[in-house]
């Protein structure tokens, strides 16, 4: 027979009281039994404050595995990840699952940063070895983060979010990543928490730009596009590099709305331009990897009123790596309504040959790595030419990233490339300045 409140009377208080501090899944304690022991252990310490540490661990890629074999299959991992984390922490030691696929320890006698760092070594590598679910066997890597007391905090609470904060900078790094709380982690989390917070305000605002640097044709230096790069410069912040707030953006999930805000004011630009002028557009990762993105990039040109086939997308291998099917569905669908797609920074990933024969490109851009040393350097130069002369037996257009100098230009021309960009004929401009510019070479085309 049952009480009001669902419990059987026959359970004492004791049990109610373990209940209450164990999680059900793993037979772990919980939360509650995390804050109990650091407490404990911080009022034993407070007169002669010796140090201790706790952390907390995250399991990668769990919700995926997760998802493809099924809730069964993933509380059994649970189970089995807590039995083997167990087995091997130090005597004195206490586990605990945190919260869905994280777990919290309490190490009493680990005193500084060297000790956490072996620990975690060691946890990682006993976590990483395969979780055998009876007819298949899976891998998981953990990322861990350490808080050391009383020096990340002397209180539970700020203790708990130090250690969060270490985890969030090992998540930030990769897969199977160890951080040991520092102020200067938490400074530097702190900023990048503070730029989010003025990117996503610009985003909103509309004040990130798009500036355009010229593509020419080699052989005679007429300008035939221009890609789009963004520009951000904030009230306090100043000028912020792409290259920190774009992936910041990509790391904290608003790239699409970024990217659409770009893609709008890129493409509102170039109907002032003459209409064999194309705009170049580059897609992240995280697009390729959103069923939804080419909907919202037609929808952005049939707004705007910019006809597709002057759109060019420049994505990078790493970019289709990531979600090779769904990339492909992406760009086949863009390029069915005439969009044209570019593989960026060619020749610099791990399989540029093989994404040429699975993907339908329309162009190769040669990173820059090897045009910058196309004078000086032989390798460079036989690499660039290996490039062009593969390009044209597949029937690919060939642009020349990182032009700098009319040397790096003779050369390139002089190996039958066809088109380039980089500083020799221009820096990324605004929309106004590039109007001028192409006001100057298209006069006939475009009033003044």
């Amino acid at each position: 027979m049952m009480s009001a409140n669902g419990v059987s009377p026959q359970v004492s208080k004791k049990e109610l009281q373990a209940m209450a501090y164990s999680d059900p899944l793993t037979g772990l304690g919980n939360r509650h039994r995390l804050r109990d022991k650091v407490r404990l252990l911080a009022a034993e310490r407070a007169q002669d404050p010796a140090p201790f540490t706790i952390c907390i661990a995250d399991l990668d890629g769990f919700k995926p595995i997760n998802d493809l074999f099924g809730i069964e299959a993933g509380d059994e991992i649970l189970c089995q990840v807590a039995h083997r984390l167990k087995a091997c922490v130090p005597e004195g030691a206490t586990v605990t699952r945190h919260d869905g696929d994280e777990f919290a320890f309490v190490l009493p006698l680990i005193f500084e940063r060297s000790g956490a760092e072996r620990i975690g070594q060691m946890m990682r590598d006993v976590l990483s070895a395969p979780y055998d679910l009876g007819d298949r066997h899976v891998r998981l890597s953990a990322s861990f983060g350490f808080a050391v007391y009383p020096f990340a905090g002397d209180e539970f609470e700020t203790l708990l979010e130090s250690a969060e904060t270490a985890l969030y900078q090992s998540k930030r790094r990769g897969r199977g990543q160890i951080t040991v709380y520092t102020r200067e982690i938490a400074h530097e989390m702190k900023r990048t928490t503070q730029l989010e917070q003025a990117l996503r305000t610009a985003v909103i605002a509309d004040a990130v730009d798009a500036h355009f640097q010229p593509i020419v044709r080699l052989v005679d230096g007429v300008t035939v596009g221009f890609e789009a790069l963004a520009r951000w410069n904030d009230p306090d912040l100043g000028f912020v590099a792409p290259s920190v707030f774009v992936p910041l953006a990509e790391e904290r999930g608003f790239i699409d709305a970024l990217s659409e805000t770009l893609l709008r004011k890129a493409a509102e630009a170039a109907l002032s331009w003459p209409r064999d002028v194309f705009l170049s557009f580059n897609l992240s990762s995280a697009q390729l990897m959103d069923p939804g993105t080419s909907e919202s990039i037609l929808s952005i040109l049939h707004r705007v009123g910019l006809a597709p086939h002057r759109l060019e997308l420049e994505i990078t291998e790493t970019a289709v790596m990531t979600s090779a099917e769904t990339a492909e569905r992406i760009l086949a669908d863009l390029r069915g309504q005439g969009v044209k797609i570019s593989l960026d920074d060619f020749g610099t990933g791990q399989s540029s040959l093989g994404r040429l024969r699975d993907f339908a490109f329309d162009k190769v851009k040669i990173d820059r790595a090897f045009v910058s040393q196309i004078t000086t350097d032989r390798a460079s130069e036989h690499i660039v030419k290996a490039i062009l002369a593969m390009c044209d037996g597949l029937g690919l257009q060939v642009v020349a990233e990182g032009i700098e100098s009319h040397a790096d230009a003779e050369k390139l021309k002089g190996l039958g490339c066809e088109m380039g960009q980089g500083y020799h004929y221009g820096r990324p401009a605004d929309a106004a300045s590039t109007l001028v510019y192409l006001q100057k070479h298209y006069r006939e085309l475009v009033p003044v």
